[in-house]
This record gives C-alpha cells, sequence and structure tokens, in this order.
C-alpha cells in the first residue's frame, strides 16, 4: 500500500495524538512512523497501514494514496 503521509499526520493531530501514543498503539517504530509522514517511505506492508488506521479509528482508504 501507498501511505499517504500527510493524511496520516493531519488525522493523528486532529486527535490530539502524539507521535509516541500512535507508536505505542501501533508497536511500530516512531521513526519509521515520523518518516511515512513526511512522505520518506512511499510504500508499506499492507499490515502496518491497516494497524495505523485501526488506531486513528479510520478505513485505510483515509489514509493510502491511489496508485
Amino acid at each position: 500500500m501507498t501511505p499517504d503521509g500527510p493524511a496520516i499526520r493531519r488525522i493523528r493531530k486532529a486527535q490530539n495524538m502524539s507521535l509516541r501514543a500512535l507508536q505505542q498503539q501501533t508497536g511500530i517504530d516512531r521513526g519509521y512512523l515520523s518518516r511515512m509522514e513526511r512522505g520518506l517511505i512511499r510504500r508499506s506492508a499492507d499490515h502496518r497501514v491497516r494497524t495505523i488506521a485501526d488506531a486513528l479509528h479510520v478505513k485505510p482508504a483515509a489514509i493510502t494514496q491511489e496508485e
């Protein structure tokens, strides 16, 4: 899947969630999450994107880009 980093950041901040809190909820390294939000990670495993979407209480389509 192609994550939409800026969308992830917008949704996370709208929920007043820190990057550390997202890390704790997902088990995904904070550095990886930060790089993803900055658009430095262009492809990510489907299960990671779903895990992030679950933690943010959104559908995966809300945080991915169409290819």
